[in-house]
């Protein structure tokens, strides 16, 4: 009896343990991406949508903390986040109100990382699960998988490069599947005569590349260009 209460007492504390590094972890990564107040970044987007033949646009983002964020093009199509779905890194980590869990290590990319499991404690919340793959040695988000009551599951893959130390992606590549989301819920397509489409064909993949040229941070940003 007294090796058994020895044993659950041992899980619980290597359980304890886990659970601190990740949230020590997250509180570093958090850390590393609150050095950028704002931004404004110049880059392209591609737009692999089924239906759509939308052309390379150029397009500008914009983000000022805690939660504002934009993206305006030249022409095609508009990608416009709503509830929370955003190509938007630093939108993964807005809120402290989830639980923690670390689920060990993985290859990804051919780079060994962190997966770090975010139960949300609101369960109001639409965000069901989101896991994400941590570089610890440079304290980046590599991947990030998230699922939800409303959209199905969507995927976030970053690539870094110049902007690393401040935890800004060279390129984001966003995908989704069509099946399961539900439009303006996520993400509203918006085309040049101003019209949007309310359905997305079915079981089809959706995919937005943006590859990002400059970024210009901390100089701040209008509110108008969040209308």
């Amino acid at each position: 009896m007294i090796r058994v209460i020895v044993f659950c007492c041992t899980l619980l504390l290597a359980g304890t343990v886990e659970a601190q590094q990740a949230e020590q972890l997250l509180q570093q990564v958090r850390a590393k991406m609150d050095k950028v107040q704002d931004y404004v970044a110049t880059g392209k987007m591609k737009t692999d949508v089924v239906f759509i033949k939308a052309p390379v646009s150029n397009i500008k983002a914009y983000f000022r903390k805690p939660d504002r964020f934009a993206i305006k093009r030249d022409n095609g199509i508009s990608l416009l986040p709503k509830s929370g779905v955003s190509v938007n890194i630093s939108s993964l980590l807005l809120t402290e109100s989830y639980t923690a869990i670390d689920a060990g290590t993985t290859t990804w990319q051919q780079q060994t990382v962190r997966m770090v499991k975010l139960l949300p404690l609101n369960e109001q919340s639409d965000v069901v699960l989101t896991t994400l793959y941590i570089d610890e040695q440079n304290l980046l988000i590599r991947r990030a998988a998230t699922t939800t009551r409303e959209n199905g599951t969507f995927e976030m893959e970053m690539v870094y490069g110049r902007y690393s130390n401040w935890g800004l992606p060279d390129k984001v590549l966003f995908s989704f599947n069509t099946k399961d989301y539900k439009l303006p819920k996520g993400i509203t397509f918006e085309y040049d005569d101003g019209t949007t489409r309310p359905e997305l064909p079915k079981n089809k993949k959706g995919r937005v590349e943006i590859t990002y040229s400059s970024y210009t941070i901390n100089k701040g940003v209008p509110d108008d260009v969040f209308r």
